[in-house]
């Protein structure tokens, strides 16, 4: 654990809108994460509202990542990882036999921190969901999916006079709008961000955060980030994490200027991290 010379808080210029009155999205009680015989998180309880944007903060190995992998049961993938608790998703058990978990990752899309475009055009990358799920019953079905997809994620104006060549050959922000397109393209209720922006320049990083905005009017959005600056701009409501375990959580604006538990005060404060 570092120790320095404390910082001041990042200035808060709170993301328009309100959690308040929000409808519950995903809700977790008590979770509970395990690497073998080693544990992650410990009783995480937190609800996480629609059409918002709740940014998880923290040190690097305090759980962010593995709290978020547990909503579309990414965590399933990992050998030796055992998940207890309740989350629930729109009131049904995210964790029920009942539930497919290949199904459940089509509402519930991720974005990982670099970005993760496939070795196929531009076009097909949009389209190889939809595909897949069969959402298109021809080709003009398709092509407004693709422009809808590319257009929401802010990049159709760039790329729709080159749609049949590599996403790959894009610049590292076009690529990241590129997966964010793909992902909005089979109309998810939820999309998950895992450091979207670390591997990206500030002008792109801006244009993430635009879109982030934007597309938050329709899909509830949770974020991890180790910029407090981005949590503060982006999103309504901010969950601190430590050790593990979850410190505390509520509107954005409240956990910067006015956080109840010292270490959240600590941590934003640039006292640890």
């Amino acid at each position: 654990m570092s120790t320095g010379p404390a910082m001041t808080a990042p200035t808060v210029r709170a993301a328009a809108g309100s959690i308040t009155g929000s409808p519950v999205k995903i809700a977790a009680r008590d979770v509970n994460v395990f690497y073998g015989d080693k544990q992650a998180l410990f009783d995480v309880s937190m609800d996480i509202p629609d059409r918002a944007v709740t940014a998880f903060i923290g040190p690097s190995g305090c759980g962010k990542t593995t709290f978020l992998r547990c909503f579309n049961r990414m965590n399933d993938l990992i050998d030796n990882c055992r998940v207890s608790g309740s989350l629930q998703i729109e009131g049904k058990d995210a964790y029920a036999k009942s539930v497919d978990a290949v199904v459940l990752r089509t509402r519930v899309g991720m974005v990982f921190q670099k970005p993760n475009p496939f070795p196929k055009s531009i076009y097909d990358n949009v389209a190889y969901g939809p595909r897949i799920h069969g959402m298109a019953k021809s080709k003009k079905d398709m092509d407004e999916i693709v422009e809808k997809s590319l257009r929401r994620a802010g990049l159709w104006e760039e790329v729709k006079d080159r749609l049949a060549q590599p996403g790959t050959g894009l610049s590292g922000g076009q690529q990241q709008r590129l997966v964010i397109a793909r992902t909005v393209a089979v109309n998810p209720d939820i999309i998950l961000m895992d450091e979207p922006c670390s591997a990206l320049d500030p002008i792109a990083t801006a244009k993430i955060e635009e879109l982030i905005d934007e597309l938050r009017e329709n899909y509830c959005i949770v974020i991890v980030t180790h910029s407090m600056a981005q949590a503060a701009r982006v999103s309504q409501k901010t969950a601190f994490f430590h050790l593990g375990k979850l410190v505390e959580t509520g509107a954005t604006e409240e956990i910067f200027t006015n956080p109840r538990d010292t270490r959240t005060q600590d941590y934003i404060t640039g006292r640890f991290g």
